[in-house]
């Protein structure tokens, strides 16, 4: 692909944007200066914000001995689980007298806040990466912009260099813009998970009743 003044032009709205994309991203937070969301950044789900239910004190990691809880907790962290499926999975599971609903039912929970704490960590440290990637693409693209405006400006200009390092340009471009759409849609899956820990949390406290 030969370039053109006009795809300079193009190369130039380009660098603006992802001038325009990286310094919308920066962060509110000073703790956080990698968080590319809008939302704010909470490194952990609160017990508190997500279950009403009796204290978890005494379970703690004991649902991990127990076979049965182990294997519903790894189904109902499945967000690819609707949730009414997700709920009657737990209505069918706690049976029994009110003391073994409730013992059973806070094994549930503990596994569950567990496994999605975790989920919720390793989507919020992948955003972070994301992140760190992005502001080294945005510094490779601005280097390789100024050094394509150089090759352009020399009297005579080298084509095939200046048409190497455009199309270079128009590949990293590309791959920021796509990384950016992706973070986007990734941002909001703590917030998803938060959700149905609390819908899962409300779930097993009513058959504990």
């Amino acid at each position: 692909m030969k370039w053109s003044s006009a795809k300079w032009s193009s190369a130039t709205l380009a660098l603006f944007a992802v001038a325009a994309s990286t310094g919308s991203c920066l962060a509110a937070d000073p703790r956080y200066p990698d968080w590319p969301c809008a939302q704010a950044k909470v490194p952990e789900i609160s017990l508190a914000a997500v279950w009403a239910g009796p204290p978890l004190d005494d379970v703690q990691d004991k649902w991990k001995n127990d076979a049965k809880v182990a294997a519903l907790v790894s189904k109902l962290a499945a967000r690819r689980i609707p949730i009414e499926e997700a709920q009657k999975d737990i209505t069918e599971f706690l049976t029994g007298s009110t003391t073994e609903k409730t013992t059973t039912g806070k094994l549930l929970f503990a596994g569950l806040f567990d496994t999605l704490n975790a989920q919720r960590s390793q989507v919020m440290n992948g955003l972070e990466r994301v992140m760190r990637k992005q502001r080294e693409a945005a510094d490779k693209i601005r280097s390789d912009t100024v050094a394509l405006q150089a090759l352009q400006d020399a009297n005579p200009p080298d084509q095939p260099k200046v048409d190497e390092l455009g199309n270079q340009l128009t590949w990293e471009t590309r791959i920021f813009e796509d990384r950016r759409r992706v973070v986007k849609f990734v941002c909001e899956v703590p917030t998803a998970i938060d959700q149905r820990l609390f819908a899962l949390g409300r779930a097993i406290q009513q058959e504990m009743e």
